[in-house]
C-alpha cells in the first residue's frame, strides 16, 4: 500500500509566520476592543496545557426567540472611517481618522492612520510616522497599534530595531487577546534567539491564538502534538487542529491533513477525500501537494489511475526542486505521445511555451 510521506513542519514555521505575521487587522474606529481571550486550558512556542475540546457549533435560535441585537455605536461617524477603507477609499479613510484622532483622541482612527502610512494607503508612504500613530494607538491601549508597531520595531522600519520593545509590545497585545501577537510571540520563544527558546511557553501562546481562530496558530500547534515539542504527543489533536487550519485554506495544513486521511493517522482513512484536498493545494500552488497528488494518480491510490495528468503534477512540482526518482522512472516509462502530452499540461499550468 502506498503511505504518503508527512513534511517536516518545525523547519518551515518561522517562514511561515514571517509571511503572516506582518498584516494588520483593522477594527472600525471608536470599536471597544476585546476582552482578553480566556487562558487555554491544555504555536509550537508556548506552555501547553490540554486543549480544549471540539468546540459545539453554536445553537441556532428557535424562529420564536428573542434575539437581542447589538447595539448600535455611540457616535455615527465609526464606522464611516472603516467603511471607507473597506470600500477602497483610503484618501476618504485618511480625511476622516485624521479628523477623529486629531479631535476626539480616537486609539482605532491612530491605528488607521498607522496603516495607511505604513501601506500608502491614500497618502505617501511615511514609515515615521506610521510608527508614529501606532505608539499613540498603543500607548492608549490599542491591542492592533501594538502588534503592528511590535513589528515594525522587530523589522527596524519607522526607527531603529528594537527588539526588546518589540517583545514587550507582542506581550501586551497577546494579554489583550490579539491572536497574530500570541502568535509572532510563540515563534520568537520558538527560535531562542530574540528570547530564550521555551517550546512550552511558545505551545501555550500558539493555543491562545489557535483558539482565537488563527490558522497558522493552528498549524503550528498541531505540528507541535504530532512531534510531541512543548506538549505530550497526540496525533488526534494535531489532526484536528490541521483540519481547522485547512477550512481555512491554510495550504500547509491542507497537505498535512490530506497525508493524514490517505494514511488513516490519528483520523479514519479516507483517500479520496485526501485526493481531492491534495488536488486542492496543489493548484494553490503547494510543491509537496503537487509532489504526493502525482504519486497517487500515478499508482491509482484513492483515485483513478491517470498518469499524464499525475506525472504533470510531477513535472510541475519539480519547477520547484521536489523531485522524486520513482517518479523520474514512471516518466521515462511512459510512450513519447504520453510523455509529450504530460509536458505539455505541465507548461500550460505554468505559463510557460
Amino acid at each position: 500500500m502506498t503511505i504518503l510521506r508527512p513534511i517536516s513542519i518545525l523547519a518551515c514555521l518561522l517562514m511561515l509566520g514571517a509571511s503572516a505575521a506582518a498584516q494588520v487587522s483593522l477594527s472600525p474606529p471608536g470599536a471597544a476592543t476585546p476582552p482578553a481571550a480566556a487562558k487555554p486550558k491544555a504555536k509550537a512556542h508556548v506552555v501547553a496545557k490540554k486543549p480544549a475540546a471540539t468546540p459545539k457549533p453554536a445553537a441556532t435560535p428557535a424562529p420564536d426567540a428573542t434575539v437581542t441585537p447589538a447595539p448600535e455605536p455611540d457616535d455615527p461617524n465609526v464606522d464611516l472611517v472603516y467603511g471607507a477603507y473597506q470600500r477602497g477609499m483610503y484618501k476618504t479613510a485618511f480625511d476622516l481618522a485624521i479628523k477623529r484622532a486629531q479631535d476626539k483622541g480616537d486609539p482605532k482612527a491612530m491605528t488607521m492612520l498607522g496603516e495607511l502610512y505604513d501601506n500608502a494607503m491614500g497618502i505617501k508612504r511615511d514609515s515615521a510616522k506610521a510608527a508614529e500613530w501606532f505608539k499613540r494607538a498603543a500607548d492608549a491601549g490599542d491591542r492592533e497599534a501594538m502588534f503592528a508597531l511590535a513589528m515594525m520595531r522587530l523589522a527596524g522600519r519607522g526607527g531603529p530595531t528594537n527588539r526588546e520593545e518589540a517583545v514587550k509590545l507582542l506581550a501586551s497585545s497577546a494579554k489583550l487577546g490579539e491572536p497574530k501577537a500570541a502568535y509572532n510571540l510563540a515563534l520568537l520563544y520558538i527560535d531562542g534567539q530574540t528570547l530564550p527558546q521555551d517550546l512550552k511557553r511558545a505551545a501555550e501562546l500558539l493555543r491562545q491564538a489557535a483558539d482565537a481562530g488563527n490558522p497558522e496558530a493552528q498549524y503550528a500547534l498541531a505540528t507541535f502534538y504530532k512531534e510531541g515539542n512543548g506538549v505530550p504527543k497526540d496525533m488526534e489533536k494535531a489532526v484536528w487542529l490541521l483540519q481547522a487550519a485547512s477550512l481555512a485554506d491554510n495550504v500547509d495544513a491542507e497537505v498535512e491533513y490530506a497525508i493524514a486521511l490517505f494514511n488513516g493517522t490519528g483520523t479514519p482513512q479516507n483517500q479520496p477525500a485526501a485526493v481531492a484536498l491534495l488536488r486542492k493545494a496543489a493548484k494553490q500552488g503547494s510543491p509537496i501537494a503537487q509532489n504526493r497528488l502525482a504519486s497517487v494518480l500515478v499508482n491509482g491510490m484513492g483515485a483513478p489511475m491517470d498518469k499524464i495528468e499525475g506525472l504533470k503534477w510531477h513535472l510541475i512540482a519539480k519547477t520547484s526542486g521536489k523531485g522524486d526518482p520513482l517518479l523520474d522512472e514512471a516518466l521515462g516509462q511512459l510512450s513519447p505521445e504520453d510523455r509529450a502530452k504530460a509536458e505539455a499540461a505541465a507548461r500550460k499550468w505554468l505559463g510557460t511555451k
